[in-house]
């Protein structure tokens, strides 16, 4: 149980600093590059992942718990794909979508662990003997 809590906390904590990063990328391409559009869907995505993640920490049940992390994690893949189309088209540069994208990507990663883990414990197959 506290291994699970420990994770938990981590992509909360992991998810905020993400969110943190996309705020201070979002005010310098409107104040900077006046770029409004692209950066207002990326500011959506990558502030919904902790929203979600937060959501699911006080979800009403497992299957809420699992239903919110995925809603995260496809609102982490939708921010993938919008940093990079504001890399390709010139907004920002190579070397900062790396690190964004590593930092997004390291997200995607933990959340579908968990969601897997909690599937697997939850909503196995009870018919099947146990191993």
């Amino acid at each position: 149980m506290s291994r699970s809590l420990k994770t938990e906390s981590i992509i909360e904590k992991k998810s905020y600093e993400f969110a943190l990063d996309i705020i201070k990328l979002y005010k310098y391409l409107v104040n900077e590059k006046k770029e409004y559009v692209l950066s207002k869907q990326m500011l959506r995505s990558g502030t919904s992942i902790g929203a979600n993640i937060n959501e699911a920490v006080s979800g009403q049940s497992k299957r809420d718990f699992v239903h919110k992390l995925s809603i995260a994690l496809k609102e982490a893949r939708e921010t993938i794909y919008w940093i990079k189309l504001l890399k390709d088209s010139e907004y920002i540069a190579p070397q900062y979508f790396d690190v964004l994208n590593e930092k997004c990507d390291e997200i995607i990663k933990i959340l579908s662990s968990i969601i897997l883990t909690t599937k697997e414990r939850y909503f196995s197959n009870t018919n099947q003997p146990n191993s």
